[in-house]
């Protein structure tokens, strides 16, 4: 149960996004499945993490901005 809450919580939002992007396109899924792999499987997954959040808040940020 502990562990059950605490995924809940830390991953909510991620499991939103995958059944939102789930149900609009397969290659969305795919990516993501592909990304968050690489973060948690290759050796410098790190390195990884701190590139995508970067190229994802700055795409954002373009999106916000046109």
């Amino acid at each position: 149960m502990i562990h059950g809450a605490y995924c809940v919580g830390c991953c909510w939002l991620l499991m939103a996004l995958l059944f939102v992007g789930g149900v609009m396109n397969l290659l969305w899924i795919t990516g993501l499945t592909v990304l968050v792999a690489g973060e948690k499987l290759l050796p410098n997954g790190r390195l990884l993490q701190q590139v995508s959040g970067a190229a994802l808040i700055l795409w954002g940020g373009t999106k916000i901005l046109l």
